[in-house]
């Protein structure tokens, strides 16, 4: 069907508006730039997975796809401006199964997990993650291990054979165990599987530690700007000898260690706090 000409001159109309109204919102409107830098990462993301997808499928699932993934999502950094340091990458045993243990804050994680990432090692994920278009898919051809948490029976046994896999094809995990992403500046109590996990595969577990986003990023505030993140390797943390039974002990040990240090390389020395804070202090916002 043919558009009369009026119509082609509203679309026209419509299309100066908008090319007119994004700058404007750009500059001007501080939400607005969030929304479209977190729209554009989320977007980003799934299309390089759209070019990771037929690469990785020449091996299948394969935990060193997550090599190619890592390799395509590396640049991201620099489109928005976050200088990443890494430092205790030593720290990492150099030829054994370990488990690493990191803080969740936001997706941004992503970055610092691409950056010190260590070689055959995958994400454990929720399984909803499998269902996210082209994403999913090229994560599972990666090797990344999806857990159903709702069905603790099925999350154990997951685990019980992710614990197999670690000695038997030198794989490492990593896990959130906070278990969701965590904006308030500090760390939630952490869920024991991943201990279970360690002690159960008798490997170390390896801390990592990402500091505060809130100098660049807070989702309340609705703020994303550029900045720097600091990513700290703890020395691995033995779990040899150890029962079920120490798993409590463990894990709180290991989370005091993390929090210590996360106060310790974020921004204002406490770990960021709640980021909404009065005009003047480290949350405000900045263009």
């Amino acid at each position: 069907m043919e558009l009369w000409p009026g119509a082609w001159t509203v679309l026209l109309l419509l299309l100066l508006l908008l090319l007119f109204l994004l700058p404007t919102l750009w500059f001007y409107s501080p939400s607005a730039k969030y929304f479209f830098k977190m729209a554009f990462y989320n977007g980003w993301i799934l299309f390089l997975a759209v070019l990771a997808i037929p690469v990785c499928a020449v091996r299948g699932r394969n935990v060193e796809n997550m090599k190619i993934l890592r390799l395509m999502l590396l640049h991201i950094k620099y489109l928005y401006g976050i200088r990443v340091e890494v430092r205790g990458a030593h720290h990492f045993p150099p030829s054994q199964p370990y488990v690493v243990v990191s803080n969740h804050q936001s997706s941004l994680d992503l970055l610092g997990m691409m950056e010190v990432l260590p070689g055959r090692c995958v994400p454990i994920a929720k399984r909803e993650l499998l269902w996210a278009g082209s994403a999913g898919l090229a994560c599972w051809l990666a090797g990344v291990i999806f857990i159903d948490r709702k069905r603790t029976g099925d999350a154990i046994s997951v685990m019980s054979e992710v614990a197999q896999t670690l000695l038997t094809q030198d794989v490492r995990v990593w896990v959130f165990p906070e278990g969701t992403r965590n904006h308030n500046g500090s760390m939630l109590p952490f869920k024991r599987g991943a201990f279970h996990l360690a002690v159960q595969a008798q490997v170390p577990i390896v801390p990592i530690v990402m500091s505060s986003y809130q100098d660049f990023y807070c989702k309340k505030e609705r703020r994303f700007t550029s900045g720097r993140c600091q990513v700290r390797v703890l020395p691995p943390v033995p779990t040899e000898g150890l029962t079920p039974d120490d798993v409590p002990a463990l894990a709180d040990r290991v989370r005091h260690s993390m929090l210590t240090i996360f106060r310790e390389i974020s921004t204002d020395g406490q770990g960021g706090g709640d980021c909404l804070k009065k005009p003047g202090g480290l949350g405000e916002a900045r263009l």
